[in-house]
Parts: C-alpha cells; structure tokens; sequence
C-alpha cells in the first residue's frame, strides 16, 4: 500500500530541478529609435542574456555562436535588442513571408510565459531579413501540435545585417501580450537556428528528450519597475468579399457580394472578446487533401483566424485522434441531401477567453448558423462553456459544457434530434522537469431521445527520461456517445495502445541518436461482448543524423474485423470485401534529406499485405527554393492496391505541386494545384496577397475543380476579390 502510495503521489505531485537563470529588464524614459543600431544609452547600460546551451546535436556543451539579448520597457512597450552571431552572413532564408517555421532557416524567437503557469506563452522570432513571425504555445509545450501559428498581432522590428552577425530591434506594445497587471517577473526562453554551424540552441539548457519549446524549461526576466495596466486597443477588422463563380455540374452561375466585421477587445489585461458578424473565411488556403484507405472520417486543422486564440481551452479535450467533443470544423459545415459536406452560412459569434486570475482561464464561445432549406439544414445556435484551474506546477483540470440546437422546430427534423449536449471534465498531468505527462477524462452525452451508454472516458500516463519513454494508455466510448460539435471517429470501443521507447544517443559524427519502440493497438467491442475487433502492432526503428536527415523503418501486424462490407479503393460499381476477419503486415520506410540545401526531399515507399490482397506505393515530396523569392514543393502519393478477384485493383494518386513567389515583403503569390484520382478531381488554388498596412490585406483567390475519372471536364470555378482592413481605435 505504502509504493502504491508514493506512486501515486509522484504522479500527482511535480518535482523537477529548476534552473535559476535571470535577464534584468531596465526601466527606460527616452525614447528608442527602431534603427537596429543599439546606440542608445538605455541599451549600453542593459546587461545581455547570453551563455546559451546546444540543444542539438548535443546538449551538454555551450553553443559556439552565442546570441545577445538586452530588454528595456517603459509604461507601454517591451524593447529587445538582440546580436545573433554566425559564421558568416551567408544565410538561409527560404522565404520573406510573416510566420515562417523554424526549421530549416536561421532565425531566433523569444518565449514569453507571462502568467509563470508553465502552460501557455508567446512567441516573436525574427530571421536575418527582419521577417517576423508570432504564434501563440499551449498545452506545455509538450507536442508540435500545440502552436497556434495563425494568431497575428501588431509589433515592431528593424534587423540590420552585418558580416558575422545580425542586429535586431524590436518594440513589442504590452498590448500585445496578457498579462497580471503588477507583474515584475515572467518566465522566459529562446532558441536559435544556426544552420552554418548546424547548431540549435537554447537559452537554457533542455534536454535533448524534450521539445525545444517546452515550457518546463525556461528562466525569469524581471522588470525593474511593476508592470501597469496594458492600454489595449480596440481592434475593428471590416472586411468585403465579391465572388462570382459557375458550378458546370448542376449549370448554375453565381455571384454574390458580403460584408461583414471582426472585433477584438481586451477586458482588463488577461480577457479577450472576439466578436464576428456574417464572418468570411474564403482567404484561407484551400485544405491540403489525403488519401484515405481507412473506414473513418480524417480531420483536418482549423485555419479560421476566429478561432485561433486560446484554441487550446476549446478543443484539448478528450482524445484527439478518437474522441475530441470539440472540433470547430463543425461549425460553418453542414451536410447536403447527398451526404456530401457543404458550407454552412455562420451569422454571428462571440468568444470570450483568457485568464481570470492567476490559475483560471475561462472560454465561452457561442456562434449562430444560418438555415438552409433546400438542402433540410436548420439553423442552429453552437455554444461551448470551458474552465481550466491551474493545479500544483503545471497540470490542471478542466471543465466544459457543449450544447447545439436547433433554434426552431423544422418539419425535416426528425423526433429526438433537436439538441445534443456534452458535459466533462479533464485532467492534464504536467510534472515540473516533465518527466511525468498524462491525460485523463471522463465525458458524458445528452442527445434528445437517446438514454444509456453514452459515456467517453480515457486515461494516459507517460514517463519521459533521456533514454526510455514508456506510456500506458486506454479509452473508452460507449455506443450512444455523441458529440454533433466533436470529432469522434468509432463509438462502442474500448482501446488501449501503451508504448515504450528506448533511446540511443551515438558518439558518433554522422548518427546523432537512433530509437525502437513499439506501439501495440487492441480494440474489443464492448455490445459485442468484448470481441476484439482490431488491432495493429507498430515497430519502428528512426535514426535521426547530424546533418538533420533522418531515417526510420515501420512494421505493422495489422487484424481487422469487418461487420459490414468495404472497398478500400473507393471505385464506382465494384465489389466490397465481405464481412470477416483479416490479418496482414506491412512495411513502411522513411528518408528525409537535410531540410538546410536548396533542393530538399522526403521518400517513403510503402509495401506488404493489404485486407487479402497486397499494397505497394510510395509517397515523395521534393522542395526547392530560390531564396528569398521563390519556393516550390511536390507531393507525390502514389497506392496500388491489388486485391484477388472478384474484388477490384487500383492506383491511386494524389499529385499536390505549390509554388510560393514573395515579390516583396508586402506582396505575396501562391499557387496550390492538387490532383486526386481518389476524389475524381483536379482542383488548382491560385491566391494573390497585397498586405497594404500592417495585418491588413487584399486577397485575389481563384478556384478551379475538375472531373477527371471519365472526361476532363470543369466542374466548379470561381474567383473572390477581398479586402479586409485592421482599425485600431
């Protein structure tokens, strides 16, 4: 009892050595002029954060080109000064486009932790070009998944580039941040790119079995004066949206002209209010598609602006790849009487979200759809209540109320399907150093006409050390759970899939670490009387090498149990694989090249049994870049499935190339043509992007689908004028 006991209490409890490392922040009265030259006095007399840490390829040595960063504030902006030296001005930036992604160029970003809760942060980072990018960290740090990297917000930045370094200065308003007002401290990170040296490093030392961005791992800035109350400005987004368009399939010719508005408030220095009024989401690039040989829907990630901020509080619940109640997808699309997905008009939303003190965050967010008649869509109101308390260093638990409903009654609208609600509540386990990570949650459904086993609940504990990650977790979801407004893949399953991993870390020049795990699957259905009726054993072996390729090897022992019968390859008129049981392996190789050349590649060929009958494909996409003006990427996926007769073969493709062209730092052109003989379509999306003031654009879209199964033939088109202007008041 007495082991059980500590356990436990280890698990619960956070224990972790602190690294006690410290920039000052000087209090400053005259002004600063954005030149990025430093020759102020205020930054002569700033001391600098520096000894940074290698992160990769090692993370036990100091780095060899050491970045220099100063802070100043005044009542209104944080400044930073920064010297990134390097071995030369001889630089890779793929790209003048805001928000561009860490790997692969140099660059430095700042983390910023202003509640010290080790949970949430922003990020700035700059590259020698001076190109910005912002995003917004959640959940720890702990995923790659947990950047929000379309929140955007006003700051400033100068970068001027010399022959062994670069200097940027940048003004950041304390408006741009949430924060307590009397703060003098926050937590504080940064990592930097040196892809001449081939290095990574860090500000403060992390283990190289840790994201570079884990928020476990960060020392203090501390301001010589208390931080005031921030004077957020009131941000108005108008915006206007002409289209016309032809859809060749059904001979109908449209055209159509909107407007509508966002609005962004703070409420006191931690609340934001985000309001949207016949919102339009049209600028967003097109979804990158899949191919899909499974039984199941796949989701893809939310790209909306609206729902961006604070994303973390509505959607990270549950279980993401199968029982997620939340998934803002669902909001603005709707089925058509064929089944097929369409966009659902959305009139109006209002989200509030952010910190109510210290430890608690609160998010409501309620949106109203629009009605559609002709295709028996009701209009319906989408509301979400969550709240996070904050528990010992870095976990918490969470709550959350989930209700849509129809807000009149409609004749096609069936008895008992007028409202579906779920109430839950979860709790993310975050140990101090995290060494200890876990999720566990328990929801429940509320659909009108459907009583019993309605529950989903799950449980996940992992241990992370430099040399083994072991992870034991299970879920369950009853027969009846339902979530309109959530992703859930399968319903009456019960599923575990722990993992152990074991680590490798070489002394070698070329092999920076090396890894094999394996991850065993097994679902039973539980109103079947817990038959087991999948499961699918991974082992994998990934080696990761100094010039950042990487290679990995997979195997998978693959059963499935089919109840009703399906075609894998999708094809009209052919003959489904009939109910029964289906054991098959198969095998999947992986090789990246290092992302740093100008021409970089991905390979990964695919073969072994499929169901009764036998895969082979490969999937390659191949990167070149002209920097900074020009980027171009294809991806190739290719499947040939090779069943025995009667039941159908086929080759499947998907052909996706993109083509970036950054005239300016203003102006933008992209192009994104996708081809999927899975879906009969060949669809080009060609986006022409003029960012006239800060954060405000005009868009040029064109959409172009095509059948391609029988004849080449247009199916829809059309092309969307849209302006849209950032108004700070």
């Amino acid at each position: 009892m007495n082991k059980i006991f500590i356990f436990t209490f280890l698990i619960i409890t956070s224990f972790g050595s602190a690294q006690s490392k410290k920039v000052y922040v000087k209090y400053i009265s005259e002004a600063i002029t954005l030149d990025g030259d430093l020759n102020e006095l205020s930054w002569k007399q700033a001391k600098a954060a520096t000894d940074f840490w290698n992160y990769f390829p090692y993370d036990s040595v100091l780095a060899k080109q050491q970045p220099e960063i100063k802070m100043l504030h005044d009542a209104n902006n944080l400044y930073i000064g920064m010297k990134v030296n390097s071995p030369s001005n001889n630089y890779i930036v793929p790209s003048l486009r805001r928000d561009f992604s860490a790997g692969g160029n140099d660059n430095i970003t700042l983390m910023f932790d202003t509640f010290n809760d080790a949970t949430n942060a922003f990020l700035f980072g700059i590259n020698p070009e001076g190109i910005k990018r912002e995003m917004l960290l959640s959940g720890g740090g702990n995923r790659g998944s947990d950047f929000d990297m379309a929140w955007d917000t006003k700051w400033k930045a100068k970068t001027v580039k010399h022959e062994d370094y670069y200097i940027s200065e940048w003004i950041i308003p304390f408006a741009s941040f949430k924060y307590r007002e009397g703060e003098t401290k926050w937590r504080f990170n940064s990592y930097h790119f040196d892809t001449q040296g081939n290095e990574t490093n860090t500000w403060i030392n992390i283990p190289r079995n840790q994201q570079i961005f884990n928020l476990a791992f960060m020392g203090d800035m501390v301001f010589e004066k208390p931080l005031g109350k921030s004077k957020s400005p009131i941000s108005i987004i108008p915006y206007v949206n002409s289209l016309v368009g032809k859809d060749y399939e059904n001979d109908n010719e449209t055209s159509d002209f909107k407007f509508g508005a966002d609005a962004k408030l703070t409420i006191g220095n931690s609340l934001n209010l985000d309001l949207t009024i016949n919102p339009d989401f049209s600028q967003v690039e097109v979804d990158q598609q899949v191919v899909n040989l499974t039984r199941f829907e796949v989701n893809l990630p939310e790209r909306r602006q609206f729902f961006i901020e604070n994303s973390d509080l509505f959607n990270d619940f549950g279980n993401s790849r199968d029982s997620n109640p939340f998934f803002s997808r669902r909001i603005g699309i709707a089925k058509d009487l064929d089944d097929n997905n369409i966009e659902n008009e959305i009139i109006a939303g209002v989200r509030l979200s952010g910190k109510l003190n210290n430890n608690l965050r609160v998010g409501v967010l309620n949106m109203q759809t629009n009605e559609d008649i002709a295709n028996e869509i009701a209009s319906t109101n989408n509301a979400l209540v969550t709240l996070q308390q904050k528990v010992f260093s870095r976990s918490n638990i969470s709550f959350m109320f989930i209700n849509k409903q129809a807000t009149k009654d409609y004749d096609f609208i069936e008895e008992g399907e007028n409202y579906n609600r779920v109430v839950g509540i979860d709790y993310r386990l975050a140990s101090k150093d995290n060494t200890w990570n876990g999720k566990y949650y328990f929801h429940k459904s509320f659909t009108d006409g459907v009583e019993g086993n309605d529950i989903s609940a799950g449980a996940s504990t992992e241990y992370r050390s430099r040399d083994y990650i072991i992870r034991l977790s299970g879920l369950w979801i009853g027969d009846n759970f339902n979530s309109d407004l959530g992703f859930i893949r399968r319903t009456d399953i019960l599923k575990i899939d722990p993992q152990i991993r074991h680590n490798f870390w070489p002394k070698n020049k070329k092999l920076q670490r090396h890894n094999i795990s394996i991850t065993p699957s097994f679902i039973w259905r539980p109103e079947l009387n817990f038959e087991n009726s999948d499961y699918t054993i991974r082992t994998a072996w990934e080696g990761s090498f100094q010039n950042t390729s990487n290679f990995e090897l997979e195997m998978f022992n693959n059963f499935i149990r089919l109840y009703e019968e399906f075609d894998p390859t999708n094809k009209d008129e052919a003959i489904a694989l009939p109910i029964g049981d289906y054991k098959y392996t198969n095998f999947k190789l992986q090789y990246r090249s290092d992302r740093r050349k100008v021409f970089s590649y991905s390979f990964t060929p695919t073969f072994g049994k499929f169901f009764n009958g036998e895969l082979y494909g490969f999937s390659t996409r191949l990167n070149y870049r002209i920097q900074p003006f020009f980027n171009s990427s294809v991806q190739i996926n290719y499947n040939h499935i090779e069943l025995p007769n009667p039941y159908p073969k086929a080759d499947i493709w998907l052909i996706g190339p993109r083509f970036e062209v950054t005239f300016n730092r203003s102006l933008f052109w992209t192009t994104f043509i996708q081809y999927s003989s899975q879906r009969d379509n060949f669809g080009l999306n060609a986006r022409l992007q003029w960012r006239f003031a800060p954060l405000s654009d005009l868009f040029i879209v064109y959409n172009d689908n095509y059948f391609t199964n029988n004849v080449f033939a247009p199916r829809v088109r059309s092309i969307n004028l849209k302006l849209n202007y950032w108004l700070s008041i």
